[in-house]
This record gives C-alpha cells, sequence and structure tokens, in this order.
C-alpha cells in the first residue's frame, strides 16, 4: 500500500514539476538598450586608448565622473546631522517646492500661490513613468506626441503605461537644425487637447533647442490646440551654463497661461546618477485641485517604490536651499558647460582644419550634452571597428567623452570614416 501511494505521489509530484517547469520557456531576451549595449561593447575592448561617447553623464577633461564640490560640502553636512533629526516628511516637502522653483522661478505665480502638485521622484526616469501612469488613470483615451527622434527610453515608459505613442517632426537631417515648420505643423494637425513630450534644454540626442522666439510660437499653437505640454527637463544647465536660461521654455509657457507638468532629474547636473534622485511637478488651476492631484501621485508612486531615498534628497535640498552652496552649484554648472562647449568648438575647428568637405558648424550650433554628428550606423561601425571609438547607432556624441587628449584622434577618425572614395582616391594620388 505504501509503495502504492507513494509511487502516485511521485508521478504527482512528475507530472507537477513539468507543468512548473514551462512557466517561462515563452519568455525571450528584451532587446538591448542601445545605450547599455555602446557601454558593453566599450568595456569589453582591451584597446588601451579606446572612447566612450555613448554614456550622457558628465566627464571632466581627464575623462572621469564628476562629483561637484557642492555636493561633497553637502554630504559633510549631513554626516554632522544626527538621523533621528532628520524628518523625511520636511525633508521631502521642502525638496519638492526647491525644485518646482528651480524650474518654474522663484517668483512664478504657481510657487506663490501653491498651485502645484509635486512628488520626489526615482530620477527623471520614474518622473515620466508616475506622470505615464497618471496620463492613463486620468485620461485613458489620450496619446503621447514624442519629438523624432527623442530618448530612446521615452517609448518604453508610455508604451508601459499603455499610452499610444505618435511621434511629431523636429529634427532636420539636411540642415542638422530644428525642422520648426514642421514641428508646428504637427502641432497645428494633432487633435486638440493632446499631450506632448519637449525637452525644454539641451535636446536628447540632437543638442538642437528652440530659440526664444520660436518657443513662444510653440507656445501660441499649443494654446490655440489646447495641448497639454510634459517637460522632460534632464540636463538643466548644460545647455547654456545657466540655470535660468535651460528653464525659459517653462516659464514661458506658464507665462502664457499653460498648466504643464515637469519632470526633473539631479542625476546628471549635481552628479548624482547613482542615487536617482528627481521631482515630478504638475501646475494646477489653484491649491485644492493640487492637493488632489498630488494625492494620487503620492498614491501611484507608493505602489511602485513606496518611498524615495532620503539621503540624497536631502542632498539636493541643501544644495537648493542654501545661498552659499547654491551660488557654488551655479559656479561649477557654468565651467561644466564650458569645457563641453569648448570641445565642441575644437573638434569643429580640427574637422575644418583637416580640409573635410562636410559642414560642420552643427558641432558649435548645437547645444549641451549631445551632437547628432549626422554619421551613418555604417560610419559608427567603422569608427567602432577601426578606430575603438564607441557611439550609438544614430551618431550621437556624448560631448562629455571628449576631451583635450582624444579630440584630435576622434576629428581624424571622423574625418576618415566620412571621406568619400573620390577623396581617398585623390588623396592617394596627390601622395604619389
Amino acid at each position: 500500500m505504501w509503495r502504492h501511494i507513494n509511487g502516485r505521489n511521485a508521478a504527482r509530484f512528475l507530472s507537477t514539476s513539468a507543468r512548473t517547469a514551462g512557466w517561462w520557456d515563452h519568455v525571450r531576451p528584451a532587446p538591448k538598450d542601445p545605450i547599455l549595449s555602446v557601454s558593453e561593447a566599450f568595456l569589453a575592448d582591451p584597446f588601451i586608448h579606446k572612447i566612450n561617447l555613448g554614456v550622457g553623464t558628465y566627464r571632466d577633461d581627464e575623462g572621469k565622473p564628476v562629483v561637484p564640490q557642492c555636493v561633497r560640502d553637502a554630504e559633510a553636512k549631513i554626516k554632522e546631522r544626527k538621523f533621528e533629526e532628520l524628518n523625511s516628511c520636511a525633508v521631502i516637502s521642502k525638496f519638492v517646492r526647491d525644485s518646482v522653483k528651480l524650474a518654474y522661478g522663484n517668483d512664478s505665480y504657481v510657487v506663490r500661490e501653491e498651485s502645484f502638485a509635486g512628488i520626489p521622484a526615482l530620477s527623471g526616469t520614474s518622473a515620466c513613468r508616475i506622470f505615464a501612469e497618471f496620463q492613463r488613470h486620468f485620461h485613458p483615451h489620450s496619446q503621447i506626441y514624442l519629438p523624432d527622434p527623442t530618448w530612446s527610453n521615452h517609448r518604453n515608459i508610455w508604451k508601459q503605461a499603455e499610452i499610444p505613442v505618435k511621434m511629431f517632426r523636429y529634427y532636420n537631417a539636411d540642415t542638422k537644425g530644428l525642422d520648426f515648420a514642421a514641428l508646428m505643423d504637427d502641432a497645428k494637425n494633432a487633435p486638440d487637447g493632446s499631450f506632448f513630450l519637449l525637452h525644454p534644454c539641451a535636446h536628447n540626442p540632437t543638442g538642437v533647442d528652440p530659440t526664444e522666439e520660436q518657443w513662444r510660437e510653440i507656445s501660441h499653437q499649443f494654446k490655440v490646440k489646447n495641448h497639454f505640454p510634459f517637460f522632460d527637463m534632464a540636463y538643466q544647465g548644460f545647455a547654456s551654463g545657466d540655470l535660468d536660461k535651460d528653464a525659459q521654455a517653462i516659464r514661458i509657457f506658464l507665462e502664457d497661461g499653460h498648466l504643464i507638468s515637469c519632470a526633473q532629474s539631479f542625476s546628471k547636473n549635481m552628479g548624482l546618477s547613482g542615487h536617482t534622485v528627481g521631482c515630478l511637478s504638475i501646475s494646477c488651476t489653484d491649491t485644492k485641485q493640487a492637493i488632489a492631484v498630488k494625492s494620487q501621485l503620492q498614491q501611484i508612486a507608493h505602489a511602485m517604490f513606496s518611498s524615495p531615498p532620503i539621503h540624497s534628497t536631502l542632498l539636493v535640498t541643501m544644495i537648493l536651499s542654501d545661498p552659499d552652496m547654491m551660488t557654488l552649484w551655479r559656479k561649477e554648472l557654468k565651467a561644466m558647460a564650458k569645457r563641453i562647449q569648448t570641445m565642441r568648438t575644437d573638434l569643429r575647428q580640427i574637422l575644418e582644419d583637416l580640409d573635410s568637405p562636410l559642414n560642420w558648424e552643427h558641432i558649435t550650433t548645437q547645444v549641451g550634452m549631445f551632437s547628432y554628428s549626422g554619421l551613418t550606423p555604417d560610419q559608427v561601425k567603422e569608427l567602432e571597428k577601426g578606430f575603438h571609438i564607441y557611439m550609438t547607432p544614430d551618431g550621437r556624441i556624448s560631448m562629455a567623452g571628449v576631451t583635450t587628449s582624444n579630440v584630435s584622434y576622434l576629428a581624424n577618425a571622423i574625418h576618415q570614416v566620412t571621406r568619400t572614395d573620390e577623396e581617398v582616391l585623390r588623396a592617394c594620388n596627390i601622395r604619389h
């Protein structure tokens, strides 16, 4: 009898094991993120003079990550305080208010009248994801218009929130600048009351920003069509070196009476990439509406990550609220932006000195961390295989990866892969 029971149990166990073994057999590897793929290829390359132009975090002129002195000072002050003295609710409240002031302006009516809802987020990615979920809850039949091109993860974020994604024209490949007429045409022809994602400064990946006058025209067209602008601001300070100037687009929309939303990240401009600290804010018609919206944002965020990391939130709060630290941060940001601008000038100059027949003016007219070089996927592969230079297939160069020690090598490599067959033949004939 025991044999019979044990045998039956054994058969049942084997049957159950067979069923459970197949739970994840249908799962296939997800497509690799293009930026992560670049980093993996770079790390696997043993060549000592390789160059990584894929990662969008700031590097100094030696290619090393930078932690601003203001952050180090804030860290030292935190260590002086007792852990039990840190009231997380008070820290979070101050963090949100100071973040909103940084984006919207100290004298903004939104700040004065407390007509905004804001919560901490796990950097800018989380801020975008929370807003996408908020959009799905309260505008379930809406869609989102993203600039073409945009940061590769934007599509994934709204897709996971089950929000249909459409693209609006932004970049002109021929001029390597803004396709303003096409942008305005798409804004005009989109259904009234559409959601649009905008980069207020240092557009990723192109480095192409509208002018002040163009922002005003965009704002006017959005007002006519009653579109909702969602600003993803990951690089405030890197376009011009001026925090207020880089927030100009947001303030223009507020002046024109728009309700807006803004995702902020301090990963880049404070060197806090590993600390995942950001803020999501939404301007509202009044305080009562702001309270309701905030409660919904908190509920969404709580289901995603419960509560934000208090240490990094406190770091940012100390800098934003301390006049001396804030002055130092502005000075350091200006120096970082200046270094990137210098590398742009040097790269363009060397390419022109090499008598390249191509127009490289866009390197210096584009701004911020990135330059949309105009290199083709084949040319990018050639740079990788022949010169150990790594960038995303679309030819986006992270200018923070360009230094005084590698800019000549980079320019010469770009010159080699962009020369036509006729130019190579002509150069050979001259040598012979």
